[in-house]
């Protein structure tokens, strides 16, 4: 689909979708639990419906509930497949007595779902039958090889079906103790791990080294899981450093077996990595943005672009009121309003290794400033959807932004030509099937000099279903 975007002013009043990262763990902890749990907000996409197509494939029944065809929860029934066993070729009956989700109960389709295909591979690695994962082509291009090795090195058969450690994946337990060494271009790997560890069977023992780990804030999210539900685990030193000034030494884990999640209530906190881009479209376009949903508390990075935009010139602050949280921990809604006065500023390095997704909205915001913005230490940007260093180039080139690729990053040096504004153009942008990237473009289209057509622009439904329509886009 290509969707235009006309220059205009974005102003208003919105609610934030829920985080993708925290709608998939609960799915997956939830379907792993012997029980019934209630997930409430949770994230209504693409990515969320390949999780769910998981799930149902390890066993857990799970039922959405829609007001006015809005998702406002799941009830999902899991039931620990894993030690209690399920014959192959037993299907689960849902609501309208279909079967949705998979067409066999070991194949399973992730579609353009990274976090999907990482942690339920490891989950997998509990059952002594196998596996076959598969996704749209994009998929079918990234590596999963550090975490394949290291499910092999817990005695589990985990092979890519053409040896390029890309999917089609197989995977077959039992899992067994092990020591094994992961090195973490993606956290994703590494969460993994620690989400399916605690439930091998009691007396095993997991030791994870982790020579590389990028993206540290999901790993500190996944922990937060863990401690949430009393399982045990050990690292290389304390999960809360003595002061606050420093961070956990994630290099080595000791996870032991026999654990098991528990079923719970709760909401899903709003996705900061989604807040990032209607934030960065009232800045870019010099309107003012309130952003409901969002926890201030919560362990999101990508709320890291709060500080990246106040340093860029932006105003930036949290209020109270308005309506009922959505957070599970609070009874007062959080308000969080962005804008701008004056000009964007550059002249800034900012250290993007914990939050590879900013990269494509920071990158557009920064072609609005005065001066140059470098962001760096996120070579791992190379290996999302696509090479978001090397696409971020040349679409922006094609708008008349000049950048300078580095191996680990990307200095954008800025157009602003007064006030924020930019000798920016109109044009034809390739969106290259990644969510982020039309995202991005869509909100840069907002103050360029004339409309912006970005093609393949269905693709912001994987995490932000309505973002283009919030934009007021146009076939």
């Amino acid at each position: 689909m290509r969707a235009r975007i006309s220059p205009h002013v974005f102003s208003g009043t919105i609610r934030i979708p829920g985080s993708k990262s925290h709608t998939i763990r609960q799915l997956l902890i939830a379907s792993l639990a012997d029980g019934v749990s209630e997930i409430m907000h949770p994230l209504d996409s693409l990515d969320t419906q390949a999780c769910i197509t998981a799930c149902r494939a390890f066993g857990a029944v799970i039922t959405e509930h829609r007001n006015d065809g809005k998702l406002v929860s799941f009830t999902v029934h899991g039931n620990n497949r894993f030690k209690k066993g399920v014959q192959k070729g037993v299907s689960h009956l849902f609501e309208d007595g279909s079967q949705k989700g998979v067409s066999h109960l070991f194949e399973i389709d992730v579609g353009n779902s990274g976090t999907t295909l990482y942690l339920a591979m490891a989950a997998a690695g509990l059952d002594d039958k196998p596996y076959t994962f598969t996704g749209d082509a994009q998929i079918q291009r990234r590596s999963a090889a550090p975490l394949l090795e290291a499910l092999s090195g817990l005695g589990i058969r985990a092979e890519s079906v053409q040896g390029n450690g890309c999917a089609p994946i197989v995977i077959q337990g039992p899992w067994d103790s092990g020591k094994v060494n992961l090195p973490c271009p993606t956290s994703q790997y590494l969460s993994a791990l620690l989400l399916t560890a605690p439930l091998a069977p009691a007396g095993t023992i997991t030791e994870i080294t982790v020579p590389l780990l990028n993206e540290r804030p999901y790993i500190e999210m996944t922990l937060s899981y863990l401690d949430a539900h009393g399982i045990p685990w050990e690292a290389a030193s304390s999960a809360k450093p003595a002061a606050a000034s420093q961070k956990p030494f994630y290099s080595y884990f000791v996870i032991p077996g026999g654990a098991a999640w528990k079923p719970f209530s709760a909401a899903v906190p709003g996705d900061f990595s989604s807040a990032a881009f209607p934030a960065c479209a009232a800045v870019i376009s010099g309107g003012s943005v309130t952003i409901l949903g969002l926890d201030p508390n919560d362990t999101q990075g990508d709320k890291f672009f709060l500080e990246i935009l106040t340093r860029m010139g932006c105003s930036v602050s949290w209020g109270v009121g308005g309506e009922e949280s959505q957070m599970s921990n609070s009874t007062v809604g959080h308000r969080l309003t962005v804008s701008r006065a004056g000009p964007l500023r550059g002249g800034n390095t900012f250290d993007l290794n914990d939050t590879p997704d900013l990269l494509p909205v920071i990158a557009v915001t920064a072609a609005f400033a005065e001066g140059d913005t470098a962001l760096v230490n996120v070579a791992h940007a190379r290996i999302k959807e696509t090479d978001r260093i090397a696409v971020m180039a040349a679409e922006l080139a094609k708008l008349g932004v000049r950048c300078t690729e580095l191996p680990d990053g990307l200095i954008v040096h800025g157009n602003a030509a007064g006030n924020g504004k930019a000798a920016i153009s109109g044009g034809v942008i390739d969106g290259h099937g990644d969510h982020r990237i039309v995202m991005a473009f869509a909100a840069a289209a907002l103050a360029a000099q004339a409309p912006i057509d970005i093609d393949g622009a269905e693709s912001a439904d994987v995490t932000y279903p309505g973002f283009l329509e919030l934009l007021n886009y146009n076939f």
